[in-house]
This record gives C-alpha cells, sequence and structure tokens, in this order.
C-alpha cells in the first residue's frame, strides 16, 4: 500500500509571487494588533493584577449585574465578573483584603456561602490568591523573558547564517507574537502565565519552522550560484512544503481536539497555540522568506570574497526554478 502523500513531489508553487499582498496583509495585522493591544488592552488573570479569583457554575445564566451587587454588598471590594465563554461558569475577581491569609480565607468563605445560598445549585471552586507584589514581578519577568527569547534567538541566527537570516527571523517572530497578544486584546480571554507559556511555544515552533526553511535556502544558494534570488527561495520552500504542512497540520488537529473537548482550564492556551501554529507557518513561508529579497540577499552570499568575482563564477552553472525537474 502506498503511503498516503498530502503534498505531492516536485511541487512548483510561485510563493513569492504574492509576497507583496502577504506582506501588507501582515503590515495590516500587525498595526491592527498593536492598537487593540493599547486600545482595549488585555483582560489579565490574577497572575497579573493579583487578587482573588473564585470560579463558579451556575444551574443557568445568571444576570452579571446582580451578581455583582451581591458580592459587593459582602464587604470584600469591588469584584470583576466574566462569564467563561458561552457557559454558565463565571470568574469572579475581588482585591485581596488586608490581614494576609486568614483575611483571604474568610472573604473567600464569604463569597462562596452567599454564592450557594442565593444560587442553589451553583458548584463554586477554591478561591485563589495572589499578591499584588508577586503579580508585578510575575508581569515583569514574563515580558523580560518574551524579550530575551526573541532577542537570543535572532543573535543565533545572525551568526549561524547571515544578519540578513537573523533580521528576517527576528521581524517574523514579531510578526507571530503580535497577532497572538492582538488575538488576546480583540476577544478578551484571560491573559494569564499559561499564555505566556504559550507564546514562548510558539516562539520556538515558528523559529524551528523557519530554521528549516532558511537552512535549504543557504544549501540551495551553495548549490545554484547564479539562480535567480526569488527562484531559488520558492525552490527551497517548495523542497520543505511537505515536512511543513505534515507538522503543523499533525500539531493543529491536536490542538482543534483539545479546544472543542479540553477542559476550560486550557482553553486560552490551547487557542493561542492553534492561532500560533496558523500564524506561524505563514510566516515562515511568506514573511521571513521576502524579507530576505527586500535584505538584498544574494545566491553568492556564502562565497568567499575571491570567489564572488568573474573567475571564481565560471563553474556555475545558471539554473532555472522551472527547469528543474
Amino acid at each position: 500500500m502506498r503511503p498516503l502523500k498530502l503534498v505531492p513531489d516536485n511541487t512548483n508553487v510561485p510563493f513569492l509571487k504574492y509576497r507583496n499582498v502577504a506582506m501588507a496583509l501582515s503590515m495590516l495585522l500587525i498595526l491592527g494588533s498593536v492598537a487593540l493591544c493599547f486600545i482595549k488592552g488585555f483582560n489579565l488573570g490574577i497572575d497579573f493584577i493579583g487578587g482573588q479569583q473564585t470560579r463558579v457554575t451556575f444551574t443557568q445564566q445568571v444576570d452579571i449585574p446582580t451578581l455583582d451587587e451581591r458580592i459587593e454588598a459582602l464587604g470584600v471590594g469591588a469584584p470583576t465578573i466574566q462569564q467563561i465563554g458561552q457557559t454558565t461558569e463565571y470568574s469572579i475577581r475581588t482585591p485581596l483584603p488586608e490581614g494576609g491569609e486568614e483575611a483571604a480565607n474568610r472573604a473567600a468563605s464569604s463569597i462562596r456561602a452567599a454564592l450557594i445560598k442565593e444560587y442553589p445549585g451553583a458548584q463554586v471552586a477554591g478561591a485563589q490568591s495572589v499578591s499584588g507584589k508577586v503579580s508585578e514581578e510575575l508581569f515583569r519577568n514574563g515580558a523580560i523573558s518574551l524579550t530575551l527569547a526573541m532577542v537570543a534567538i535572532a543573535l543565533y541566527i545572525w551568526f549561524r547564517f547571515e544578519w540578513q537570516f537573523g533580521v528576517g527571523a527576528l521581524f517574523a517572530l514579531f510578526h507571530d507574537v503580535a497577532l497572538t497578544l492582538g488575538f488576546f486584546a480583540l476577544t478578551q480571554l484571560e491573559f494569564d502565565l499559561n499564555i505566556v507559556a504559550a507564546v514562548l511555544t510558539i516562539i520556538g515552533y515558528s523559529l524551528n519552522d523557519t530554521i528549516v526553511v532558511y537552512d535549504r535556502i543557504r544549501e540551495n544558494m551553495r548549490k545554484y550560484r547564479k539562480m535567480e534570488m526569488e527562484e531559488l527561495l520558492n525552490l527551497s520552500i517548495n523542497e520543505t512544503l511537505s515536512r511543513t504542512v505534515v507538522t503543523s497540520l499533525s500539531i493543529g488537529i491536536v490542538l482543534t481536539i483539545l479546544l472543542v473537548l479540553g477542559p476550560d482550564v486550557i482553553f486560552g492556551f490551547t487557542a493561542a497555540m492553534l492561532l500560533g501554529i496558523v500564524i506561524g507557518t505563514f510566516s515562515s513561508v511568506y514573511v521571513s522568506a521576502a524579507i530576505l529579497l527586500w535584505l538584498r540577499l544574494r545566491p553568492d552570499s556564502f562565497l568567499p570574497k575571491e570567489a564572488t568575482g568573474p573567475k571564481g563564477a565560471e563553474g556555475a552553472e545558471r539554473v532555472s526554478f522551472k527547469d528543474m525537474p
């Protein structure tokens, strides 16, 4: 039985023919994402803003303003109530009371008792508390970790390949991270440490996909020294297309199942990962490769300077992508 092939052998898709349209779309999405982050902001979880969070599942939909009034009447501070998806589960966040752990336990107990009394059949999960100081440290450390990861990756690729590759990889990573953050600003899904972990994972996946394409580009630059650069990039992308499609599709299937059937606690993480797989695959093909053209990368960039002159290029055969078998 012949194995199933999702991508035929010797594909000849002119991806970079549409690079201007793809890059214009990417820039539009990046600008929109950055604007959303500043205008709408994030629905920061308790990890980043501190306080006390209680999750409760009601037997039916409840009126949020009424629930807000009943919680505030307990004297635990102004609550922030958010419905989780289209379910009957709600997240109730309140300021962390003064008095340490004992005061926090009393506030949680009063909230739990009031909910059970006012809404028979309600199931209240345990309260989670994070101090303001800890939340500030978590937010700062999360932002630093994302920035350092992107810079370190760009520097590695810079020294491993050429500086154009480092710039291309850094822009592709910025593209993926910006669109992911814009998605959370638009949907107002809770942004917590799980999402930071998801973004770091997206950076790793996107980088891995980009390096596979970049490595094939470098190999072909040494092999076809006089091929037109656009044709060489198209050739490299097509040669790695099967690997890209199979990897992205297999991971996407798993994440889709988790998104639909998985627990609510990992919904945001799964949504971020699934989005990251899609935009990471797109950026590896259209963003990171297209930038190499605009940065004037040439097929002889990896040759010694003495070999790039007319004498050193005599043995290099001009090959066209269209003539490849």
